[in-house]
């Protein structure tokens, strides 16, 4: 690991979605876009590391901007002194003397960070020539634990006991990497159920999801509550009483209107209610867990994590009993470090991961991690499943594969996170062709 960084780029690039309906929810409809971030090394002489994180639109203008302001903490250093103090190297950039003042540890400046350490992690999976979820999970148990800022979390998980879950993690490897390789990873479809699209949409597409071989199935909720409640019996018709619905509020609601929302949509038997209220409000979550037990008994659950801001926020939905499903984020929080220390702490508290995906790109990150939780850390398929929504994969040189409702395991080298150029050219914003 010889190569040094010696640029950054940033590329603002936007995919026109609002149009069609395709990714709104309750509260957003917008352009799904990256801010793309290519990791130049000897000079444009050695390999590429790609990473992005994911907005709406006219997000771009801010998170292109932090990435630009946080770059110079990248530039000159090699892969190796990255490799030999991770974690040094990722308090650079979350700890930044001023510009951390404008997080702390959250939103555009946690975001810009995560391109750039995800960037690092695809660049280390290319120069080891293998993808990131095997480069992950062959790790010796010493270097994963060296990798992980137990700075804020000590009080929910240790350095040992992480050792102790991820050494325990090597027993019946070799099973679990041949049944995932021969079965791939299950997977759910929220394709079918976006708010903005019309009655007689949804039937179809769910009819044509099931019959795909999806038996996992999301809806959006957070509308006109009569509205969800028809929108969720024309799915659970078609899908029929085996396959599993859940629902997505989008934090739309406050704590006691999403405990009476779901005292109506219970009857439709949800898997969960995701995201019922805001994303910080742990104990709001938790009276909802609280509730939504009773209401279904206890065949619901809440899951949130998409936009939690950082492990600390993980951490307190753990300790408070709030979730019962952990939806890590690939680029919401600052790339693998801080992703590898939240799937540890779900592994204590044993909550699933079941990985939040879909928008740009998100899919191809996801089901990295999620196989490497399976492997080494949860070492279970109960209750887990990768997101799966059916748009934009095209642009990538590393698409996702799914066969019959399952992720089939990625097998280049990297993060899977490597745009094609053509595609970065034709959506730049504001100057490419598709934007004239």
């Amino acid at each position: 690991m010889t190569v040094t960084i010696t640029a950054v780029e940033v590329h603002d690039v936007r995919f026109p979605t609002a149009a069609a309906g395709d990714g709104s929810d309750a509260i957003n409809r917008g352009d799904y876009s990256a801010t793309y971030v290519e990791l130049v090394t000897d000079g444009g002489a050695g390999p590429t590391g790609a990473g992005f994180t994911f907005t709406n639109g006219r997000g771009n203008e801010l998170t292109c901007a932090a990435v630009r302001a946080l770059a110079h903490h990248v530039v000159g250093r090699s892969m190796a002194e990255i490799v030999a103090e991770p974690v040094a190297f990722w308090r650079s950039l979350t700890a930044d003397v001023q510009l951390r003042w404008v997080g702390p540890e959250k939103g555009v400046i946690h975001m810009a960070t995560g391109a750039l350490v995800n960037a690092v992690w695809d660049l280390r999976a290319k120069l080891d020539q293998k993808p990131l979820w095997r480069l992950l999970a062959e790790l010796p148990t010493e270097e994963l634990v060296r990798s992980v800022d137990f700075h804020h979390i000590s009080d929910a998980i240790t350095a040992d006991e992480a050792a102790a879950i991820l050494d325990k993690g090597f027993v019946g490897w070799s099973e679990r990497l041949a049944q995932v390789e021969q079965s791939g990873f299950p997977s759910y479809t929220t394709s079918v159920g976006w708010l903005g699209y019309p009655d007689d949409k949804v039937r179809a597409l769910t009819r044509q999801a099931y019959a795909e071989g999806w038996r996992a199935m999301k809806m959006k909720v957070g509308g006109p509550i009569d509205d969800d409640v028809r929108r969720a019996r024309i799915i659970r018709e078609e899908i029929g009483p085996d396959a599993l619905l859940m629902m997505d509020a989008n934090q739309v609601w406050d704590v006691d209107e999403a405990i009476a929302n779901m005292a109506r949509l219970v009857e439709f038997d949800p898997y969960w209610i995701e995201e019922p209220t805001h994303a910080d409000d742990v104990l709001g979550h938790a009276r909802i867990a609280r509730a939504v037990e009773t209401l279904s008994g206890g065949r619901c659950r809440v899951a949130t994590g998409e936009v939690a801001a950082n492990r600390v926020i993980f951490k307190q939905l753990m300790q408070a009993d709030a979730i019962g499903v952990c939806q890590i984020d690939a680029c919401r929080i600052a790339g693998v470090n801080e992703v590898l220390s939240v799937i540890l702490m779900a592994a204590k508290f044993g909550v699933p991961i079941c990985p939040h995906a879909g928008g740009v790109g998100l899919c191809e990150y996801v089901q990295h991690l999620a196989i490497f939780d399976y492997l080494r850390v949860g070492t279970s398929l109960d209750g887990r499943m990768v997101e799966y929504v059916d748009h934009l994969h095209e642009h990538f040189v590393d698409p996702v594969r799914t066969r019959g409702g399952r992720y089939l395991v990625p097998t280049a080298p990297g993060y899977s996170s490597t745009m094609k150029a053509d595609s970065i050219a034709r959506f730049a914003f504001p100057d490419g062709p598709a934007w004239r």
